[in-house]
C-alpha cells in the first residue's frame, strides 16, 4: 500500500474547509449544502490516501450518507444517549432532510466526473 500525497493534501484542505465552515458560517447556503456536498469529496480523499483505486467508491460513500441521514431520521444520536456530546452529535447529526442527500447525490456526481477526467489523463499519458 503506496500512499498518496496528492490526496493527504486534498484531504488536508478539505478538512480545514469544513471546520472553518463549522465555526464561523452561519448561513442558509454555504453551511447546508456545500458543507455536505464536501463532507462526502472529504471522505473519498481520506480513503485514496490509503487505496489507489476502489471500484464504485463515489456510489459506495454516497449509500453512506443516505444511511447516516436515515439514522438521523430514527434520531440515532438520542438512542445512543449522544445528544451531550457536541462533537459527536455534530459529526452524526441529528437531524432528517431530504436536501442533504441530494447534496450527497451531487458530490457523487462530481467524485465520478473527476474519476472519468482522472481515468482519461491518466490514458493519455500511457
Amino acid at each position: 500500500m503506496k500512499i498518496n500525497i496528492q490526496y493527504i493534501f486534498s484531504f488536508l484542505i478539505l478538512l480545514a474547509t469544513e471546520i472553518l465552515i463549522a465555526l464561523f458560517v452561519h448561513d442558509k447556503f454555504i453551511r447546508p449544502y456545500i458543507g455536505d456536498v464536501l463532507v462526502i469529496i472529504l471522505l473519498y480523499c481520506f480513503i485514496r490516501i490509503f487505496f489507489r483505486k476502489v471500484k464504485f467508491l463515489p456510489y459506495y460513500l454516497f449509500l453512506f450518507g443516505v444511511i447516516v441521514e436515515i439514522l438521523q431520521y430514527f434520531k440515532i444520536v438520542y438512542l445512543l444517549n449522544l445528544q451531550n456530546n457536541k462533537i459527536l452529535s455534530i459529526i452524526i447529526g441529528s437531524s432528517f432532510d431530504i436536501k442533504d442527500i441530494l447534496c450527497y447525490l451531487a458530490a457523487m456526481i462530481i467524485l465520478i466526473i473527476w474519476e472519468k477526467i482522472e481515468k482519461a489523463k491518466f490514458s493519455e499519458v500511457e
